[in-house]
């Protein structure tokens, strides 16, 4: 059995960046030193993506944050310590860390390659402290070892909005004749349509504004279309990948889709998807959703993109100015993923 090991010692304490109540700005604090358990590893985090959902956790809209909060799910470090049950070999490896950082290993789900779906599954953020911080602690099957030729600085996205994207193609077996549809042409989006066009798709981007359109083709659509005339391509799509999470004219997504289409649902939207029996009834068609993916999926993505030269496109800052990402990213304002780099 493997020991607990270190490969130096790091300060009997971290650094964080912390919220101390729903919506307040992050403030620099520190934490005691992060002991590994059985089964977990230590990360000294070297870059961490900002995402949309450390937003929803910082103003606690989905009801599960505790404060003070260490948000930053999107890791990209180095192992330097490691737990009981963990390979020492591991230390020094460089690995990515998404929304998910352990489960129980041994339900159903977990035995059966869909670990994602676990009952007991530990959110990197959700009670837990975050990667906006020195170190980070995870199980050592949720961090992805990172493949030649990914660059670690731009990787971080790819391990919360990258793999979301990425599931609805994998783990659905989705067809590389499909005509998938991509609604949003942001954070998610952008690496969407990559990623579809990669995997031999006929790719439409969906957006409300046109002005990305020329961006849009460059990440990989073949068409580009307003999110309004959707009503104007009916039977047209077998995938249409929803991205945002605002309300939407329902009825003309669900009138796009061919028959047995299927509506696949990412962004968190808080209302309800308002949709007709028929809709669903007279062509087979049906929605579906998930929470990221597994990490057998991860370690697919992971070389998929190194396969096809699939990378996020960031902006990068400091770590110290987080606060200064975190309002344009409210503001929209970021083309199309912030990475926060240790200082």
């Amino acid at each position: 059995m493997f020991k607990r090991r270190a490969l130096r010692e790091f300060a009997v304490s971290i650094t964080v960046w912390q919220a101390l109540e729903a919506g307040a700005p992050l403030v620099p604090g520190t934490r005691p030193r992060l002991e590994p358990a059985a089964d977990e590893l230590v990360l000294e985090v070297l870059h961490c993506g900002l995402c949309h959902s450390d937003l929803s956790m910082l103003d606690n809209h989905w009801g599960m944050s505790s404060y003070p909060l260490v948000p930053g799910h999107e890791v990209v470090g180095r192992v330097v310590e490691v737990g009981p049950g963990v390979n020492p070999a591991l230390i020094g490896e460089l690995r990515g860390l998404g929304w998910i950082c352990g489960s129980c290993s041994h339900c159903p789900q977990c035995l059966g390659g869909t670990g994602n779906l676990c009952a007991s599954l530990e959110a990197t953020i959700v009670g837990r402290q975050g990667g906006f911080a020195s170190h980070v602690t995870a199980r050592q099957d949720w961090t992805i070892p990172l493949p030649e030729g990914m660059d670690p600085a731009a990787a971080g996205p790819l391990f919360c909005g990258g793999i979301t994207v990425f599931a609805p193609l994998v783990d659905e077996a989705v067809s590389p004749t499909a005509h998938v549809a991509v609604i949003g042409i942001g954070g998610l989006g952008h690496m969407a349509l990559q990623f579809a066009r990669a995997w031999g798709c006929e790719v439409t981007a969906l957006t409300t504004n046109l002005a990305k359109a020329e961006e849009a083709r460059g990440f990989g659509a073949h068409h580009v279309q307003a999110l309004d005339q959707l009503g104007e391509l009916p039977g047209r799509f077998d995938l249409v990948i929803n991205t945002v999470n605002q309300a939407l004219p329902w009825a003309d997504v669900m009138g796009s889709l061919a028959p047995r289409g299927r509506l696949h649902q990412l962004g968190a939207a808080l209302d309800p998807i308002q949709v007709g029996a028929f809709d669903l009834i007279m062509a087979r068609r049906s929605i579906t959703g998930s929470p990221t993916s597994s990490p057998a999926s991860l370690l697919k993505m992971v070389d998929f993109c190194v396969r096809h030269n699939i990378r996020p496109a960031v902006e990068h800052l400091p770590m110290d100015r987080i606060n200064e990402a975190i309002a344009r990213l409210r503001q929209g304002d970021v083309r199309y993923r912030f990475v926060l780099d240790a200082i």
